[in-house]
């Protein structure tokens, strides 16, 4: 592809202080050529931690700014009175992958990562408390965004459509640009244990990666292994997660009360490093994915490339990304994913078939791909933007 000059692409991290949003940029930047696309420089505006993480390129400029390690009023102030300015004199076009942005600062690219705010029927497990009042305002303001915009990235075309249907329009252009599982995680399908092979001292090991919120439903999942163990099968749950709101807390903990008081076949590991998680996935036997909302659910790439055989929520995204290669469940009937769970436990070929072909979708998600086609739409968007002045 022949270059093109001239194009320098500004970024908003701002809003960027941990998980997954500070993952993509790091991964995104890292796999980036943006000479491929006529990108001459990048510039990133961000908090102390941000800025530590991201990638030495030549092209790359890395720009800490200490009002962006404050609390969310003086980052919002930036925002609103600083970064049209920066932007102005910095760059051609600006990205914003945090769903945030305004007139002020077009020409500009944002990208959909939460689908929570726009969904109507989650945001009601939040009523009464401040979680629901802070996804109306995120719902506010990044509906102006995404109709502000000159583009605008979703994670998977089942965000684009939940996402566009409740706002209409949205940015001139639109795209799905998936994320990237990191390498650490590959890991190809193992032979899979008869039944025969597993007991008390040996259970099965179930893995459910996800912080502990009230669309993520561990208390359901634990209902279903509560429910295989009274049937006699050996398995073992293991649950890995932060909290997030305090009434998703006491569900959980709840339930580990009266399913399994003595923490002898369910075990809760809380936060666990990032950098050490694939570990985790590398030991498991069968994934559960419970979510009942998501935009790109990157736990479940994760599993994939693990190799592992999935039992999935059959709500949101997860048949867009999973296709045929799981045992889907209603995520709120823990009948119904303990019948996902024991049809794969009894069925090591099923298994394998699954976690083959699992195996096998996770490997078209790619950091490199995702920088390659990000760079690509914020340089088409950026050359159209300069023949409409």
């Amino acid at each position: 592809m022949a270059e093109r000059a001239g194009i320098s692409v500004g970024i908003d991290g701002s809003n960027l202080r941990q998980g997954g949003g500070v993952t993509h940029l790091v991964e995104m930047l890292r796999a980036a050529q943006p000479g491929k696309h006529g990108i001459g420089e990048v510039v990133v505006w961000g908090g102390e931690k941000l800025v530590a993480r991201l990638p030495q390129r030549p092209w790359l400029r890395a720009v800490h700014d200490r009002r962006l390690d404050r609390s969310l009023p003086f980052r919002l102030c930036w925002q609103n009175f600083v970064l049209p300015g920066l932007a102005r004199k910095n760059c051609s076009i600006l990205f914003t992958p945090g769903g945030t942005g305004s007139r002020a600062l077009q020409p500009f690219v944002t990208m959909s990562q939460n689908l929570l705010p726009f969904d109507r029927h989650e945001r009601q497990r939040y009523r009464f408390s401040a979680m629901h009042w802070r996804l109306k305002l995120l719902h506010y303001s990044q509906r102006a965004a995404f109709r502000s915009a000159d583009g605008v990235i979703f994670l998977t075309d089942f965000a684009r459509r939940t996402i566009s249907s409740e706002i209409g329009r949205t940015g001139r252009e639109t795209v799905t640009i998936p994320h990237g599982v990191d390498d650490r995680f590959r890991l190809a399908p193992r032979q899979q244990k008869r039944m025969e092979d597993y007991s008390a001292e040996r259970p099965l090991r179930i893995l459910y990666v996800s912080v502990v919120d009230l669309y993520k439903h561990q208390w359901q999942v634990i209902n279903a292994v509560a429910a295989l163990r009274q049937k006699g099968l050996p398995v073992r749950l293991d649950l890995i997660g932060g909290f997030l709101v305090d009434s998703a807390r006491r569900k959980l903990e709840r339930s580990l009360r009266e399913a399994d008081p003595g923490g002898r076949f369910i075990r809760h590991h809380g936060a666990v490093p990032f950098d050490i998680l694939h570990h985790h996935y590398h030991e498991a036997d069968i994934f559960v994915f419970a979510s009942s909302c998501e935009s790109l659910p990157n736990i479940l790439l994760e599993a994939m490339a693990a190799g592992l055989p999935i039992a999935c929520s059959k709500r949101g995204p997860m048949p867009e990304v999973l296709g045929d290669a799981g045992a889907y469940f209603d995520p709120e009937k823990p009948e119904e994913i303990a019948a996902a769970l024991e049809l794969m436990i009894r069925n090591p070929d099923l298994r394998m078939e699954m976690a083959q072909d699992a195996y096998r979708r996770s490997e078209k998600y790619s950091w490199a791909e995702c920088a390659d086609q990000t760079l690509a739409f914020i340089a088409r968007v950026a050359e159209s933007a300069s023949r409409a002045c």
